[in-house]
């Protein structure tokens, strides 16, 4: 089973709006139109069985909304083999009480994106999503490298996240395009890095890794390995990244 563990997708009514400007900012085409249904037949051109779409949350008022669209979207799951995790924003209120209702809403879990955010990843706002979140058993997936359209705007580093799970313990994270080269690899592979963590013995996370789009220029090429084991995060594999999709 092929499984792309990073997609984006977006309303109809907003994709054929939103997509140029994403082009526009980050000075590449996308794969698709955008929307559920490109995704889809993207998938289908590729032998992808399952795609996991990941919402990001640029305002707390956009919380509950993209998470009740995001329960919308898998349930057609069987249908589409798409499936949608959940968002927060580190300054929603009510954050506690949003979390507990993407569990049961049956989102597996949340994307946290702390350069649209602008909030870092030790920051305590952070700290207690990714508490709550823990406590819930949900999946936090961060975007953690840099982002083609902020050009040098830093908010997740190795010591970072090394300084967040030092103070909230065991839990399931993804650092999306944290690792790799920095550069393009045979084929029109970018490659990346399967990282995971270990914390006081054990492990912290079930997957950090380095997957997504084709974006080379976001992949942090700063994490040399001994900084790495400095940190306590050791390298476990190699994950690649061929056009659009992350077969992992």
């Amino acid at each position: 089973m092929v499984i792309d563990i990073h997609t984006h997708t977006f309303p109809d009514r907003l994709a054929a709006t939103t997509i140029p400007k994403l082009e526009q900012a980050s000075h590449t085409r996308s794969f698709s139109d955008g929307t559920n249904a490109g995704l889809a037949a993207s998938m289908a051109r590729a032998g992808v069985n399952c795609s996991v779409v990941l919402p990001v949350a640029t305002a707390p008022k956009q919380v509950v909304h993209v998470n009740d669209c995001s329960a919308q979207i898998n349930e057609r799951f069987p249908e589409t083999g798409v499936f949608s995790f959940g968002c927060i924003h580190p300054d929603f209120s009510d954050y506690r009480s949003e979390l507990a209702r993407v569990a049961s809403l049956g989102l597996k879990g949340i994307k946290l994106h702390p350069i649209y955010q602008g909030v870092d990843f030790d920051d305590i706002r952070t700290l207690r999503v990714l508490d709550r979140a823990a406590e819930l058993g949900l999946i936090v997936l961060s975007h953690a490298g840099l982002d083609v359209g902020f050009p040098g705007v830093v908010h997740v580093t190795p010591r970072m996240v090394r300084s967040a799970l030092d103070q909230v313990g065991p839990m399931t994270l993804i650092l999306a395009h944290m690792g790799g080269n920095g550069g393009q690899e045979g084929g029109g592979k970018a490659v990346g890095l399967r990282i995971s963590a270990g914390h006081q013995g054990g492990a912290v996370a079930g997957a950090l890794l380095a997957a997504g789009d084709a974006h080379a220029q976001e992949m942090d090429a700063g994490l040399p390995a001994a900084e790495l084991a400095g940190l306590g995060l050791r390298i476990m594999g190699v994950s690649a990244v061929d056009h659009d999709v992350s077969c992992l």
